[in-house]
C-alpha cells in the first residue's frame, strides 16, 4: 500500500484505541462495509471481485477530479478491453477537496490535500491534458480548446462545478476548487476577506483566522460574517464547518467575547433535513452564533470592508377571488454590514462551455435521470458529481455512491441491457462543530435522516471527527480512486 495510506491508518489505529475500539469495529459501526481494503489487502480484492465485462466501446470521460477518475479505475477494473480516454487540463484535479476546511483552521496543510492527477491515472487509461469545449452530441464528438476533435461511444461527463465569484459586484472571476485564480485572488485571501472554497484560498483563511484573533487579543470588539449564496452550492454544510472552526479557534485562543459571528444564508432553515436543521440551531444557540435567514451577498467593498446583502422576505398580498386566498407579495431590501472578517460561500454554477452546450439545461446543470445518472436526451452519455442534476447530490460522499451506479449502466447499456443499477440519492455530510467533534449527517431524497449505524445522528461525537480526520482521505484518495471503495 501507499507509505502514506500506512501511516494514516496507524493514527487512526492509534486513536481508535484511546476510545477501546479495533479498526474493524469502527467500520462496522459506520457502516462502511465498501472500505474493506483498508482493513487488509486480500479482504479488499475480495470484496471487489467482478466477472469482467467483454463489452466493447470507447468511452470518453470529461472531468478528471474525483467522480471522472473513480470511474474510469471502477470502468477499468470492470471491462476485459477497456478504451478509455479522461480530459482534464488541471495537473492536481483529484486534489482531496474535503479536507479545505482543515487546511483553513490550521489542522492539515495545503500539502496534505494537493496530488498529482497523473498519479491516480488507471492503468491503461489515456489522459488527455486539455479542455472540452464544445459538445456535438448528435454526432459524438468533443472538441477541446486545443482544437482537437475526439469521437466517442459512450461520454462520462465529471467535469465539476465552478466557483462564480464574480457574481457578486466587487469581486471578479470564476475559480475552480483545486487551483488558484488569479482574478479571484486578487480580491479574496487579505484584507479579512476569505473563501475555502479553492485551496490557496483555504491557506489564506488560516492566515485571516490567525489575524483575526489577533487583533481580538488587543481588546477590539469585532464583527466576523459567514455567507451562503441563492445557488445550489458543492457540500451545502461547508459555510458553516468554517464558522464552527473559526468558533473553536477563538475560545481556544480566549477571546470568543470579543468576535460577533453571524452567518448568513440565502435559504428560511439552517439545513435541508429537519432534524438537521433542529440539531444545528441548538448548537449555534450553545455557542452563541447568530443568525439571520433570507440574506443574499450581492455586492462587496473588499477595501472597506462593508458588504451588501439582499433581504428577502413575503408579505400576504391582495385577496385573490378565484383562488380564494391571499396573493403572496415578495419583497427585499439591500442592507449594508460591516465586517471584519468575512467568509464567502461563491454563488456556483456548470461551467458554461457545458452549461450553455447541448448536454446543458436552461439552468446549467447536466440533466440527468435521477437513479440511473444518465442523460435525458442522449442514451449514452451519463454524468455523475457536482455537474449532475439530481437533488442534494454535491458531495464527494455522493460521488462515492453514484460512480458505481454509472459503471454498471455504462456496461448494461454496451451489452444492450437494462439500466438496473440506481442511485438513491444518498448523500453524507461530516458536519464539523468544533475541533474533535464532527456530527455526521447522512440522508437522501426522503430528507429524512438515513444513517447506517446504530446511533443519534444528530449528535456531535469524537468518533466522527477521527472518521472526518484520519479515515476519509484514504478511503476517497486510495479506495474511490481505485474504484474500490
Amino acid at each position: 500500500m501507499n507509505e502514506e495510506l500506512k501511516n494514516s491508518l496507524e493514527v487512526l489505529d492509534r486513536e481508535l484505541k484511546k476510545q477501546g475500539l479495533s479498526r474493524r469495529d469502527a467500520l462496522k459501526l459506520a457502516g462502511l462495509s465498501s472500505a474493506a481494503f483498508l482493513m487488509n489487502p486480500s479482504e479488499a480484492d475480495a470484496a471487489t471481485t467482478v466477472n469482467a465485462s467483454e463489452a466493447k466501446g470507447k468511452i470518453v470521460i470529461v472531468g478528471g477530479g474525483l467522480a471522472g477518475m473513480s470511474t474510469a479505475a471502477r470502468l477499468t477494473n470492470s471491462l476485459s478491453n477497456p478504451d478509455i480516454t479522461v480530459i482534464e487540463p488541471n495537473s492536481v484535479s483529484v486534489s482531496y477537496q474535503p479536507g479545505q476546511t482543515l487546511v483553513a483552521s490550521g489542522i492539515w496543510e495545503k500539502e496534505d490535500i494537493v496530488y498529482n492527477t497523473e498519479d491516480f491515472l488507471p492503468k491503461g487509461v489515456k489522459l488527455i491534458n486539455d479542455k472540452v469545449v464544445e459538445f456535438d452530441p448528435d454526432n459524438n464528438k468533443v472538441v477541446t480548446k486545443g482544437g482537437e476533435t475526439i469521437s466517442y461511444d459512450f461520454l462520462v461527463i465529471a467535469a465539476g462545478l465552478a466557483l462564480n465569484y464574480g457574481a457578486i459586484k466587487g469581486l471578479e472571476g470564476v475559480g475552480y476548487s483545486s487551483e488558484a485564480n488569479s482574478e479571484v485572488s486578487n480580491k479574496i485571501g487579505k484584507n479579512g476577506t476569505h473563501s475555502i472554497y479553492y485551496a490557496d484560498g483555504a491557506v489564506n483563511t488560516w492566515k485571516g483566522m490567525q489575524e483575526l484573533i489577533s487583533e481580538a487579543k488587543s481588546g477590539k470588539k469585532l464583527k466576523a460574517l459567514f455567507t451562503h449564496p441563492n445557488t445550489s452550492i458543492k457540500c451545502g454544510g461547508a459555510p458553516k464547518k468554517i464558522m464552527y472552526l473559526t468558533n473553536a479557534r477563538l475560545k481556544e485562543a480566549g477571546v470568543r467575547d470579543n468576535v460577533e459571528m453571524t452567518f448568513y444564508p440565502n435559504g428560511g432553515a439552517m439545513f435541508g433535513v429537519k432534524e438537521y436543521h433542529d440539531a444545528i440551531v441548538k448548537q449555534f444557540e450553545a455557542r452563541d452564533m447568530k443568525w439571520e435567514y433570507r440574506n443574499n451577498l450581492v455586492e462587496i467593498d473588499v477595501d472597506a470592508k462593508k458588504a451588501t446583502f439582499e433581504n428577502s422576505w413575503e408579505e400576504k398580498g391582495p385577496w385573490d377571488a378565484d383562488l380564494e386566498e391571499y396573493s403572496v407579495v415578495k419583497k427585499s431590501k439591500m442592507i449594508e454590514r460591516d465586517y471584519d472578517f468575512i467568509h464567502i460561500t461563491p454563488p456556483m454554477k456548470a461551467p458554461d462551455e457545458i452549461g450553455n452546450s447541448a448536454v446543458g439545461s436552461e439552468k446549467g446543470w447536466v440533466p440527468v435521470n435521477k437513479e440511473t445518472l444518465q442523460h435525458v436526451k442522449y442514451a449514452n452519455i451519463f454524468s455523475l458529481g457536482d455537474i449532475a442534476a439530481v437533488p442534494m447530490g454535491k458531495t464527494g460522499g455522493s460521488a462515492r455512491k453514484q460512480y458505481k451506479v454509472v459503471v454498471d449502466n455504462i456496461i448494461a447499456a454496451m451489452e444492450g441491457k437494462e439500466l438496473t443499477s440506481k442511485y438513491a440519492g444518498y448523500t453524507v455530510c461530516p458536519l464539523i462543530t468544533d475541533i474533535g467533534k464532527v456530527m455526521l449527517a447522512e440522508f437522501n431524497w426522503s430528507k429524512k435522516p438515513t444513517p447506517s449505524f446504530p446511533l443519534d445522528p444528530t449528535q456531535e461525537r469524537y468518533v466522527w471527527w477521527l472518521l472526518k480526520v484520519y479515515l476519509l482521505k484514504p478511503m476517497t484518495m486510495y479506495g474511490m480512486l481505485s474504484g474500490k471503495a
